[in-house]
């Protein structure tokens, strides 16, 4: 039996692999002080990024990001980002880093984005929210399905239906996709 993976979810079902990531999140990034600790036993670092369009200080944040993506270099984990209007910074800080993974969660940009951010090997992960932008959702379509995940994030979407969308989208059965994605799991954690 194929599995479902969500690679991002608020609302844990615990039916499907839903990993959970361990960080500080811009949106906190002032209240916040890192201590290292809190990425003990974790799996993945997340969800951490850059948010220009949330009031927490550009600068703070990106502090707490760079040193958030130091600890997931040394300790050889993956990273689950969180971006908003933050796409080029968020590159060039990237490119400073040699991460075992990068995922790009909630994707919602160009494809001239994704392409530039799969050019670099990393993952976008497509919810319900990538959906509503005719531009992400032609990002999705041109996406190589080795650089693909899929999340509910915040919603109340069943995991499904999101895989069924992203399906639909690039003209594969959902069993398909859900070998694709568990394979990209496996690649990104080495499972």
């Amino acid at each position: 039996m194929s599995l479902y993976i969500d690679i991002h979810t608020h609302h844990p079902s615990l039916r499907h692999i839903e990993p959970q990531a361990v960080g500080i999140h811009p949106w906190i990034a002032e209240k916040e002080v890192l201590d290292a600790t809190i990425f003990d036993g974790a799996i993945a670092i997340g969800e951490i990024g850059l948010d220009f369009v949330c009031d927490v200080d550009r600068t703070v944040q990106e502090q707490i990001f760079r040193a958030q993506l130091r600890e997931a270099e040394a300790r050889k984990l993956p990273v689950v980002l969180h971006c908003v209007r933050a796409f080029e910074p968020m590159m060039k800080i990237l490119a400073e880093h040699t991460l075992q993974g990068v995922i790009f969660h909630g994707f919602i940009g160009s494809p001239q984005q994704a392409k530039r951010a799969i050019k670099r090997g990393y993952f976008l992960s497509f919810g319900p929210a990538s959906f509503r932008s005719p531009k992400t959702v032609e990002a999705l379509r041109n996406t190589p399905l080795n650089h693909i995940f899929a999340e509910t994030d915040d919603s109340k979407e069943m995991i499904e239906n999101v895989y069924q969308k992203i399906a639909l989208t690039k003209g594969i059965s959902v069993d398909n996709l859900q070998d694709i994605i568990e394979e990209n799991y496996k690649n990104i954690f080495n499972i």
